[in-house]
């Protein structure tokens, strides 16, 4: 596996960087496109795996694509809500949203289809999801393991059935499961009531897939536990401008706390969708500031050099746990997260990756099921392991520019959202 050894900076960065276009918008951005009436254009696209793995299932499906990766760029033909080809093998590869939306999408059709995944996909869970699409009247065989991929999927229309019109869902492990019930339901006949049984019942991605949804022209009425879409709903777009990616953006941000100077995010702005925009006020609270620029969110790092441990609830922004983490053991505090444990169930165990590497790195962790305690401390040189997880590798990458010797093994993992990230990390120096 490919190294990389982080170069430590001794100064604060001035430093004006650029980010892909969100992978969860981009991702929301294909399927809608695809299940649209008419032609959509979508501008500013992220090209990353999990996106590719996203055009070449819809492709494999025999959606029409126009794809330029250079202007960030794509128009796909929809069908009004119909896959064109009956049949056919997709590869969805280690992409979660690509994985649930997709399932769920082949799940809503008239045709057979068999849904391969990487290794690494097919520990993930979907067991919830599976379960509320056998409800709509899904068919699925396992062909390993029970509630996983891979599997052949036998669509709720499969020769001449009609769908159920109300599905029930449990999403502690992953709201991306009720995301993909909600954007299925413009195609449903029917239309779709979704009852949501466990405790938690919204999150910031579900507002991000209701927000776009408006967009396209459905409208979403969540109320409590309970989620409708009318059948009369059909995706509308003639165009889709996707937002940065804020996730990656926080990196950049982050570097600028460690650091000291300042970091402007090329078009990150207020009124983003995102819920990892929350990231940027969690760094307000350790003692950074911000302000909206035409160009951009500048973030500045702390006035008197001195970061504070914070104690946070991250349920709702959790993909920057890794990237506090990093920068945890450098505050004047501890610094408690708390309410994470669905990370366990994601690229890798994360709860468990940010620990184990922590302590590698000589900062003293203590583990809870759903949360971590960072104590303060200065880390020392080590090679960090990325358990193949993108996030990991971005994220603990930081530590290296204030620590001489912090290799990270399996850097490029980062293709997966972020192919660019280092070449952009090094634009720092």
């Amino acid at each position: 596996m490919s190294q990389y050894e982080v170069k430590t900076l001794d100064h604060p960065i001035d430093a004006v960087v650029e980010v892909p276009g969100s992978k969860s918008i981009t991702n929301r951005a294909l399927f809608m496109a695809a299940m649209s009436k008419s032609g959509c254009e979508l501008n500013g696209l992220a090209f990353s795996d999990d996106s590719r793995y996203f055009l070449n299932c819809l492709i494999s499906l025999g959606f029409v694509i126009e794809v330029n990766e250079v202007d960030k760029y794509a128009r796909i033909e929809g069908y009004g809500g119909q896959i064109p080809k009956i049949s056919a093998t997709i590869n969805v590869g280690s992409a979660g949203t690509g994985a649930r939306f997709l399932t769920a999408l082949l799940a809503a059709s008239d045709g057979e289809y068999v849904i391969e995944a990487s290794e690494q996909m097919k520990k993930r869970p979907m067991k919830a999801l599976f379960d509320a699409l056998i409800e709509l009247g899904a068919e699925f065989d396992f062909l390993e393991k029970e509630g996983h991929l891979p599997v052949r999927v036998r669509g709720a229309y499969h020769g001449g059935r009609t769908a159920n019109a109300e599905v029930h869902i449990d999403i502690s492990e992953s709201t991306q499961f009720l995301s993909a019930l909600m954007m299925i339901a413009p195609v449903l006949k029917e239309g779709l009531t979704i009852k949501i049984t466990s405790k938690k019942t919204n999150g910031s991605y579900i507002e991000i897939t209701k927000h776009m949804m408006a967009q396209f022209g459905c409208h979403v009425e969540h109320d409590g536990n309970i989620i409708r879409i009318g059948k009369q709903d059909k995706y509308v777009a003639d165009s889709y401008q996707i937002e940065p990616d804020v996730s990656g953006a926080c990196y950049f941000y982050a570097a600028a706390a460690l650091l000291g100077g300042s970091v402007t995010v090329l078009n990150v702005h207020g009124n983003s969708m995102q819920g990892d925009y929350r990231f940027i006020d969690l760094l307000s609270k350790m003692g950074c500031s911000y302000v909206e620029k035409a160009e951009g969110i500048c973030l500045t790092g702390p006035k008197d050099g001195i970061l504070h441990g914070i104690d946070i609830d991250m349920n709702d922004f959790s993909d920057q746990s890794m990237t506090l983490a990093a920068i945890a053991p450098f505050a004047d505090s501890d610094t408690y997260i708390r309410n994470i444990g669905h990370i366990r169930l994601q690229e890798s165990d994360r709860i468990k990756a940010i620990v184990t590497e922590l302590r590698k790195l000589g900062i003293n962790v203590e583990e809870e099921e759903d949360a971590i305690k960072i104590h303060h401390g200065l880390p020392h040189a080590a090679t960090v392991d990325t358990y193949d997880d993108h996030r990991m590798a971005m994220a603990f990458a930081l530590i290296g520019l204030k620590v001489d010797g912090i290799v990270i093994d399996n850097y490029m993992c980062c293709r997966k959202t972020f192919e660019n990230y280092f070449d952009v990390l090094e634009g720092l120096y």
